[in-house]
């Protein structure tokens, strides 16, 4: 296999990726085929989340409380990705958070403005969040940021492969239908290689547990949306991230924490 001429040709791709998840000063040339492409390295921009997020919580660690270098962990990746997945969370809650027919709730989630259940679900989030992250070991903390990260991107690659996007034009249409087979095997090794690490500082029945929250997080927002909808937008991506990121972390402590 040639290495450098694959990384050549997908460099690019992972360029838009890194651009459109993020708020990282990173130009991008824009071609079609990059941005079909771009979907496989998201994964990859989760280990650039995560690391930061990381370091972050490393820094803050050594002269604050572990309960405030988690707080300023979560609010780096915050930072860093603009709140892009958050924001999509929140527009998820507030579209489907009552009962409306389909068009009613996909114009609530375009509508910018936030209502009282995407305020709801963004507390109860970030606060599940922080409180999972705050009881685990300090010194697994950089790691598990990296994986979650990551494998929680690498669900919303899934989801864009196994469903149909929903709206004519969209922050999604230009990526979606692009996943195939080689897409799906980026980003799984991707998200194999974030989570390597934890295998030198947790059980293995811990990642395990860590991967069936994740996968049963991402289920339970799927059956939330698909059957109102009969597919998936951005906010929807975004959700899928935040629940997926959720319970990783939660099923890690069903081990760790016992």
């Amino acid at each position: 296999m040639d290495v450098v001429g694959f990384f050549n040709r997908e460099t690019p791709a992972f360029r838009l990726a890194l651009q459109f998840l993020t708020r990282l000063p990173i130009a991008a040339p824009y071609t079609e085929a990059a941005m079909r492409q771009s979907p496989r390295w998201y994964p990859a921009v989760g280990i650039v989340v995560g690391a930061v997020a990381g370091l972050v919580f490393a820094v803050a660690d050594w002269v604050l409380t572990p309960p405030l270098a988690v707080f300023l962990a979560v609010a780096a990746a915050v930072i860093v990705t603009g709140a892009l997945h958050e924001d999509g969370f929140a527009d998820a809650c507030d579209g489907l958070g009552g009962v409306r027919p389909k068009e009613r709730v996909l114009e609530i989630m375009r509508d910018s403005r936030i209502g009282a259940y995407g305020v709801l679900g963004l507390i109860f989030m970030i606060g599940t969040k922080g409180l999972a992250l705050s009881s685990m070991p300090a010194t697994d903390v950089f790691f598990v940021l990296i994986a979650g990260h990551t494998a929680s991107r690498a669900a919303m690659v899934w989801v864009m492969a196994s469903s149909d996007y929903v709206r004519e034009k969209g922050a999604g249409s230009a990526v979606a239908g692009g996943i195939d087979r080689a897409a799906m095997m980026v980003a799984l090794i991707t998200t194999g290689v974030a989570l390597l690490p934890l295998v030198f500082c947790l059980r293995l029945e811990a990642i395990l547990c860590g991967l069936a929250g994740l996968v049963l997080a991402q289920v339970l927002m799927r059956r939330w949306y698909e059957p109102r909808l009969g597919g998936y937008t951005g906010d929807c991506l975004g959700a899928v991230q935040q629940c997926s990121e959720v319970g990783f972390y939660l099923g890690l402590l069903v081990v760790v924490g016992a």
